[in-house]
């Protein structure tokens, strides 16, 4: 019985590690950002974008899903991705805030740099 468990334990951990992509030196990195955030802009006084904190898929060129991460509290995120063909697509809870998805291209070694811009709807 004991040695059945902790074979069931060496099967679990071998499946885990090799479900685990190598080490992965390129990706996709970049800022998310939203705006405007002011709901009456005047001349004189300035209004930026916001980094904002949301939810981004990353597609591969079948449409299958690669990777979902939560950006940080800058709006910053990270994703390692083997070299290819991508899209991001920026998730929104409901209409608005809304940001177009974008095509990207990964090459080994570098990370591809991406700005997300939010559409907050304020005018």
């Amino acid at each position: 019985m004991k040695l059945q468990f902790i074979t069931g334990v060496l099967i679990l951990l071998l499946a885990t590690c090799s479900a685990q992509p190598a080490s992965v030196n390129s990706g996709v990195e970049g800022q998310a950002f939203i705006g405007p955030v002011c709901p009456v802009v005047q001349v004189g006084q300035e209004c930026p974008d916001q980094p904002y904190q949301t939810t981004l898929t990353v597609t591969n060129s079948n449409g299958r899903e690669i990777a979902k991460v939560q950006t940080d509290a800058e709006g910053r995120f990270k994703i390692p991705l083997e070299p290819g063909e991508y899209t991001l697509h920026p998730e929104s809870p409901n209409v608005m805030p809304f940001a177009a998805e974008q095509t990207f291209v990964v090459e080994a070694g570098m990370f591809t740099q991406v700005i997300v811009n939010y559409d907050s709807g304020i005018r």
